[in-house]
């Protein structure tokens, strides 16, 4: 146990909501980060309920100098804001999503979009971008029909965690249900096994 509050921001992707296998485990694992740290504050955001996506207004917007900025801008970025500040305010980052055709679904490349802003979450340097959201952790939660996660077919865990490393979070675990069609239970099974031991390891460590 611990006094300190653990700030965690589940961020869920698929479109089932009852019988979503990714949700499910994401909830066992704030579940077990809960009864490991005692003090967990859970922020969550939905992106079944509607994403938007990158547009005109959002570009012009996003690349006119802060101190520039008319109302327009201003209300062009300001969903987008509030999940930067939203993934800033977070300790733990838990993002839970299906594979769908291969890849993650477009309600999470959307809010990949939103969030990845140059000046909030990253910055330019001479030496290429560099992350601003270091000293985070993330889970990474994968459910798949038949993909197995990991291998040359999946672009979804590579893409998330490329994403991840972008924006300065490094230390990521990812927590997999694959080929769910064929062998549910096992995989399910598997993927629990994998929350409570990286759970525990991670809790210990701290």
């Amino acid at each position: 146990m611990q006094d300190t509050k653990t700030r965690v921001l589940e961020v869920s992707a698929s479109g089932r909501t009852a019988r979503s296998a990714s949700r499910k485990l994401t909830q066992d694992l704030i579940a077990a980060l809960e009864d490991r740290l005692g003090n967990v504050q859970t922020v969550r955001r939905d992106l079944s309920k509607g994403m938007p996506f990158v547009d005109a207004a959002w570009i012009e917007a996003n690349f006119t100098p802060e101190e520039s900025r008319t109302a327009q801008h201003r209300d062009a970025l300001a969903f987008s804001d509030s999940l930067v500040t939203e993934l800033k305010d977070a300790d733990v980052l838990v993002i839970g999503t299906p594979i769908y055709n291969f890849s993650i679904p477009a309600a999470l490349k959307a809010w990949i979009d939103m969030i990845a802003r140059a000046r909030l979450t990253f910055r330019y340097t001479d030496n290429g971008p560099k992350g601003l959201l270091e000293g985070k952790k993330a889970y990474i939660v994968v459910a798949t029909g038949g993909v197995p996660v990991g291998s040359a077919v999946d672009f979804a865990t590579p893409h998330l965690k490329h994403v991840l490393e972008f924006i300065g979070i490094s230390d990521v675990e990812v927590i997999a249900a694959d080929r769910l069609n064929s062998r549910a239970e096992e995989s399910m099974d598997a993927a629990r096994t994998r929350i409570a031991d990286v759970v525990h390891l991670e809790t210990r460590a701290a």
